[in-house]
């Protein structure tokens, strides 16, 4: 087996173990979709032409575009990384390809927004991944009708056209390379999305990936060539870590022998990836901080997406909602970073992670009485609460019904800390199994 197949199979190598010491990272869908503002789907579900789609080209100019602030805000919130859609499905690139004209350099804008996008986050200390559409609806050698998701899927007047897919891929590849070469150090690459008979080797894949990690041998890449990420040999092309979407898995990811592999769950804050005016359906802080307690309880990171606007402004809603996280992360974001599985059933008051001999309760549900730490009785040396540092007793009068058992009580009718009361437990030496 390769080191890169063992990669995908267990944990990523040295190079790339940031990736789980992060575990949250901000995800940003923009691109000329967010003019029409219905989401960056809009092409396809609305079967718009390149003729109706081309004003949105032409009017391109997010003067308010500021990634500083985008990555300050990202910072704030507590995250580690982000992806931009330097490609989307529609084509259209942020970067200043040499290979097509369909780029923002080109618009009124005027500029490599990549550049600024890359510069900017890494000026915060953040890593910079770029999202690239394996798909491209502008591009004339991308199959059109019969396509299962081409705006010109059912247009009668594209039936029978050819198209040298070779060509198209010749491009695809290039343009790839012209992101990983011209930026800098990119830390993760973030392809999208196969599907029918246009997924492993159709992308001439294990070429693309054999030229990723020549480019950027540290690279971390996703799993959506179309591989097998799961199996006990996985494809070269099967990628770095799983990518779940707009769902958390119940067991985490584990390959086909039961063994965790390295996955992170996409999400977006309301109900759609790019913006969308008219989506005022915003999922709240306490919501997303019990989200990425929840992918990190089982080795998981959480990649939590932005849809900024025309003007390239990140609306107040998702702000507020990251500078509300960021506030609960200040406090008690030791129990993320480079944490994972406990090794513990999940308790049905909340979650655990866990780093080495250090154990973190998530109180999520303080029910009535104690708080039952099953099994962990005579393994926990200190209890504090991380938010603050103070002690919480060990003990109840009414522990010796439950000799396995450890129990905190919490004395009051609320928890401290209602979107996730996280407590810190210092474990004896030996008290649970090496963690996997």
């Amino acid at each position: 087996m390769s080191e890169r197949q063992r990669g995908a199979q267990t944990q990523a190598p040295a190079g790339k173990a940031w990736f789980a010491e992060a575990r949250f990272g901000m995800f940003i869908h923009w691109g000329l979709y967010a003019i029409p503002a219905r989401g960056e789907w809009v092409r396809s579900h609305e079967r718009l032409s390149k003729e109706r789609y081309r004003p949105y080209f032409e009017e391109f100019n997010p003067t308010s575009y500021d990634p500083k602030a985008w990555a300050k805000l990202g910072k704030a919130a507590g995250q580690k990384y982000a992806v931009l859609t330097a490609k989307h499905h529609d084509g259209f690139c942020l970067f200043d390809s040499a290979l097509t004209d369909y780029k923002s350099t080109n618009t009124p804008i005027g500029k490599d927004l990549v550049r600024e996008f890359v510069d900017a986050f890494r000026a915060e200390g953040l890593k910079v991944g770029l999202y690239y559409s394996l798909l491209d609806w502008h591009h004339d050698d991308y199959p059109h009708y019969g396509d299962l998701v081409h705006p010109m899927r059912d247009e009668e007047s594209f039936r029978g056209k050819t198209h040298d897919f070779d060509r198209y891929l010749d491009y695809m590849h290039g343009q790839v390379r012209e992101l990983l070469t011209g930026y800098g150090k990119i830390d993760v690459m973030w392809f999208d999305f196969s599907y029918e008979r246009l997924r492993g080797e159709a992308w001439r894949a294990t070429e693309l990936v054999r030229t990723v990690r020549a480019l950027q041998p540290d690279i971390v890449i996703d799993n959506r060539l179309g591989g097998n990420i799961k199996a006990e040999t996985p494809e070269e092309y099967a990628g770095d870590f799983a990518s779940p979407e707009q769902a958390l898995p119940p067991h985490g990811v584990l390959n086909e022998a039961g063994k965790p592999i390295p996955w992170e769950a996409c999400i977006t804050l309301n109900n759609h990836w790019g913006y969308n005016a008219n989506d005022k359906d915003y999922k709240s802080a306490k919501d997303m901080v019990r989200a990425l307690v929840e992918c990190v309880s089982k080795g998981g990171n959480l990649l939590l997406n932005v849809g900024p606007d025309a003007r390239g402004v990140i609306p107040e809603e998702s702000e507020d909602i990251l500078r509300e996280i960021g506030r609960w992360m200040d406090k008690n974001g030791a129990s993320i970073y480079g944490c994972g599985r406990a090794g513990l059933p999940r308790p049905d008051w909340g979650r655990y992670t866990r780093k080495g001999n250090t154990l973190y309760a998530h109180i999520l549900d303080k029910g009535v009485g104690a708080i039952h730490l099953v099994g962990l009785k005579g393994k926990i040396r200190r209890a504090r609460r991380l938010a603050d540092g103070s002690e919480v007793a060990l003990g109840h009068l009414f522990a010796h019904h439950y000799p396995e058992d450890e129990l905190i009580w919490i004395q009051t009718a609320r928890l401290p800390d209602e979107i996730d009361t996280v407590i810190e437990l210092e474990l004896e030496p030996g008290a649970l199994p090496e963690q996997q």
